[in-house]
């Protein structure tokens, strides 16, 4: 079991995954926070400015700086890290860099969730180098509180997934945005398409979670023969512009994630 984790760099994606945690009853005192520009942590969360003053009672770290920042930061972490299991937010850097980064961690984790962890929601990729059946179920339950914990065992396909699950939520807040926009362009006032544009999604995406069948079948169902939203689907649907949008979405995305393991 992790009993204490502290978490290394407390952002966007740190601050939404420590709120998670909080929101489904985890106790604050086993969390902690490092960071020397966080305004302050959670009621009951302890904050450190700087990595001589944690006490060290905690039993694994997770790092939630920019991976830009590994190499600069690194070499001041290894006391908090040493013996522990080292997490990683860290966007393309691999569990060899992690290794070559902590030598002296227990183990190593990459993780990669989305923002909707705040609301536990999120889907959470886990891919480990030196975790026993002991540890690796300490660490799925304690990822799968924010949501939908999935081990990856082939580690060549982390970026792929992080697109697809990390940064996907980017895209469909661009699909939700461009879907009102493209409602007020035809005439309707903006209040009204950003409202309509967000509840229709919403509850798609419940349906579709909810649902037996595909989003594939589910788009059929809602498309009658010779019918407006069939009409609608004819335009993505032709030559898959569509779908070969999307792949160049993610592959530029999964592109990006080896360009940062580079260090470019």
């Amino acid at each position: 079991m992790v009993n204490n984790l502290l978490i290394i760099g407390c952002g966007n994606m740190g601050g939404a995954m420590l709120a998670g945690w909080l929101a489904a009853g985890e106790e604050p005192a086993r969390f902690s926070v490092l960071d020397p520009a966080l305004p302050e942590a959670p009621a009951g969360v302890a904050l450190y400015r700087e990595a001589s003053a944690v006490p060290g009672e905690h039993d694994a770290v997770m790092l939630g700086f920019k991976p830009q920042q590994l190499a600069m930061l690194g070499p001041g972490l290894q006391g908090v890290t040493e013996g522990r299991t080292v997490s990683s937010l860290l966007a393309g850097i691999t569990l060899a860099q992690l290794a070559e980064a902590f030598p002296q961690g227990a183990a190593h984790i990459r993780v990669m969730p989305n923002l909707a962890a705040r609301i536990n929601k999120s889907p959470v990729i886990l891919c480990q180098n030196g975790l026993d059946e002991a540890g690796r179920a300490a660490a799925f339950a304690l990822f799968d509180r924010l949501g939908s914990a999935v081990w990856l065992e082939d580690e060549a396909n982390f970026d792929l997934v992080t697109a697809l699950a990390g940064s996907g939520p980017g895209f469909v807040y661009r699909f939700i945005d461009a879907l009102g926009a493209a409602a007020i362009d035809l005439g309707l006032d903006e209040a009204t398409a950003a409202r309509l544009a967000l509840a229709t999604v919403e509850g798609a995406a419940a349906l579709a979670a909810a649902s037996d069948v595909s989003p594939a079948a589910l788009a059929d169902r809602v498309a009658s023969p010779g019918g407006m939203t069939r009409e609608g689907l004819n335009v993505l649907d032709k030559d898959d512009a569509l779908r070969r949008l999307l792949a160049a979405t993610l592959a530029a995305t999964r592109d990006k994630g080896a360009a940062l393991s580079r260090g470019d």
